[in-house]
């Protein structure tokens, strides 16, 4: 029997302790504050105490200050172990935060307690991103369990404040320890992926917020004429804001949707009573750009748009990023780290990666920035943010089968 094989064996028997850490996992609720949370440090207390065990060469927290957290600081924890040959260093980089479960009533269960469902996890946070985890720390405990050395260098990263911008995580990373990274390097973030594992995302769409805001004159609602409707002004500008499809209409089939698209999302409270016409409303659109055109483009379109409702409604509506964040040069097709993957998923489940571009953002795009060569990749079923969100443990071992074969550089 092969070395990878008897690592498999290993991994195949980890089901029950697959279980057992996203049990863990999801009931150390890991909220930004932006998120109503105090942070990440319980679960990464957790995760650090699971990494220790695997006896890493170097195991070590970098704080990136945020006086609002608990402590002052948003924890970022780093592990690596020293491979048996000199090779550049295979990375799996996860976040520990999570986003929250929503409205509680589209829940079957309690977000934050796992619910088994046959081969499926249920819990906020079991995809996105503790499957990610979880499948590159079983991978690396299957080689120590099956007595195999670890043939290359590997480091495992659990950033914090992913869903929240990453100011606090991996961009405060390699703002201040960008030499822990090498361009030879394999950088691998598990944050995204379709059903079948065969994704390789090597691309991705800039990322626009726009926040509007809407000012009118509140009145009582029995004499509505006496005002000017804020609310009614935010919807006529939602509508009118469908134009940007038809002015950015470039398709690119590296990416998946080939378009850009433009979400209306999220809209702040306004008048807490039903017989007040409001006099501000605010709402959010949520912007995914391809490339080819600059974010500057769509603000400029959106204000235009926005002052041309303003003028029609006598409402005043201003227009602002409220996050902007533009692609990153994508990673070559030809990178090791997309040829190393692609081999391992054929290796392990016969079928043959692709390369493609996401409209989602991961923070691949703060390595691509920095001229690290990365790749996103997972067996998921896309459950990222929705109730009931849930991960397949069959997925998770899969997945960890084809991180051994990337930290082994072997095939079985």
């Amino acid at each position: 029997m092969s070395d990878l094989k008897r690592i498999f064996e290993h991994i195949e028997g980890s089901r029950d302790e697959i279980i057992q850490v996203q049990r863990e996992l999801t009931a150390r609720v890991a909220l930004g504050p932006e998120n109503g949370g105090s942070g990440e440090h319980e679960k990464t207390a957790y995760i650090n105490g699971l990494l220790e065990a695997l006896r890493p060469d170097r195991i070590y927290e970098i704080h990136a200050p945020d006086e609002r957290a608990y402590g002052g600081y948003r924890p970022n924890l780093i592990a690596k172990w020293k491979g048996k040959q000199e090779a550049p260093t295979v990375w799996v980089l996860s976040h520990s935060d999570v986003v929250p479960p929503g409205d509680l009533s589209l829940w079957d269960s309690d977000p934050y307690t796992v619910r088994i469902d046959a081969d499926r996890i249920v819990g906020r946070g079991v995809e996105d991103n503790q499957h990610g985890f979880v499948s590159s720390y079983v991978a690396l405990k299957g080689i120590f369990d099956s007595g195999q050395d670890l043939q290359r260098p590997v480091g495992l990263i659990v950033v914090a404040d992913e869903e929240t911008g990453s100011r606090y995580g991996l961009a405060y990373v390699l703002a201040h320890h960008k030499e822990l990274f090498s361009p030879q390097d394999l950088i691998i973030v598990p944050d995204a992926g379709n059903e079948d594992g065969t994704m390789i995302e090597v691309a991705e769409k800039s990322m626009l917020w726009l926040r509007f805001t809407v000012r009118g004159r509140q009145c009582h609602a029995s004499t509505p004429d006496k005002g000017k409707n804020s609310l009614s002004g935010a919807a006529r500008a939602i509508v009118a804001l469908e134009e940007l499809y038809d002015r950015f209409d470039l398709s690119d089939p590296l990416f998946s949707p080939p378009r850009s698209t433009f979400a209306p999302t999220k809209k702040e409270a306004n008048v807490p009573n039903v017989n007040t016409i409001p006099g501000k409303d605010v709402f959010y659109m949520d912007c995914r750009v391809l490339p080819q055109y600059p974010a500057a483009n769509i603000i400029s379109a959106s204000r235009e748009i926005a002052d041309r409702v303003a003028e029609q409604t006598g409402l005043k509506i201003d227009v602002e990023s409220a996050h902007c964040q533009e692609a990153a040069p994508p990673t070559s097709v030809e990178a090791p780290v997309v040829t190393e993957l692609g081999n391992a998923i054929k290796a392990v489940t016969g079928r043959e990666g692709r390369p493609m571009g996401i409209g989602g953002g991961t923070v691949a795009a703060f390595f691509r920035e920095q001229g690290l060569p990365a790749a996103v990749w997972s067996t998921c079923p896309d459950t990222a943010h929705q109730p009931n969100e849930f991960c397949r443990i069959s997925d998770v071992i899969t997945d960890a089968k084809i991180f051994a074969c990337v930290y082994q550089g072997g095939h079985p």
